[in-house]
């Protein structure tokens, strides 16, 4: 059960680096991390 949860994780990561490559969803996450760091500057801890 180990390794198959493994190589599940391990695909999940391929898939979600090859999209990140893409300069459309480059924009997206710059995008969500600008708007996760206004969202952290409103709430300090």
């Amino acid at each position: 059960m180990g390794i198959l949860s493994k190589l599940t994780k391990a695909g999940i990561a391929k898939k979600a680096m090859t999209e990140a490559r893409k300069p459309e969803n480059q924009r997206k996450l710059k995008d969500l991390a600008a708007r996760a760091q206004s969202r952290r500057g409103k709430n300090p801890r």
